[in-house]
């Protein structure tokens, strides 16, 4: 019976573990979320969602590309060339950096043109968004780490109009890298089992 106790003991906690792991790698639940991932040699951003202008003021229009600068906390996601914007301003909270990286253009990219500044507190969408309409894009930097990029990994979060509305970049580690742990607690559960079933004597 206590053997039975143990050995469940070892399984929850390696379950538990892997169950925690796949979590994480899950997206933050928000308006609009950009997910910077490694995929071989390359990071791709993929943006996806909604973005509610309640609560933001508009500033002007602009144009570029999409593009990173970790260490001033924005993120553009979309077409690669200069693209159309507009600029609203009133963001209530969140990071000024996720990393010490500077300005970094996308290599490639395609679909809506969708960023946040935090340190500037703006955001930007496509010129002529009307607000809650879905927004899809993504952009890839050629050759790139998340380390060569300056970024680091996490959750990052900004929101406006009383917390009410947001933008949430997820920074995941490499589904390689998930994937090894996940084994290796894995391994460590079976090896509890293992030694918990050989006879004593």
């Amino acid at each position: 019976m206590t053997m039975v106790k143990s050995t469940t003991r070892t399984w929850g906690v390696a379950a538990a573990l892997l169950v925690g792991c796949s979590l994480a790698a899950l997206p933050a639940q928000a308006d609009y979320i950009v997910t910077l991932t490694q995929v071989g040699d390359n990071v791709v951003a993929t943006g996806s969602g909604t973005i509610d202008l309640t609560g933001l003021s508009f500033l002007s229009t602009a144009t570029g590309p999409a593009g990173v600068a970790p260490g001033e906390a924005v993120i553009v996601t979309g077409p690669a060339s200069s693209a159309a914007a507009s600029l609203y301003s009133g963001l209530t909270t969140g990071p000024t950096s996720f990393g010490s990286g500077g300005v970094i253009d996308a290599s490639s990219g395609s679909g809506d043109l969708a960023g946040i500044d935090g340190v500037a507190d703006e955001l930007a969408v496509p010129e002529g968004y009307v607000s809650g309409s879905s927004l899809s894009d993504t952009s890839t930097y050629d050759d790139a780490t998340f380390a060569s990029l300056g970024i680091t990994i996490g959750t990052y979060t900004w929101t406006w109009d009383s917390g009410s509305s947001s933008f949430t970049l997820e920074v995941v580690p490499e589904p390689e890298s998930l994937a090894l742990l996940g084994t290796g607690l894995l391994g460590l559960g079976l090896v509890g089992f293992a030694s918990r079933r050989r006879p004593v004597g």
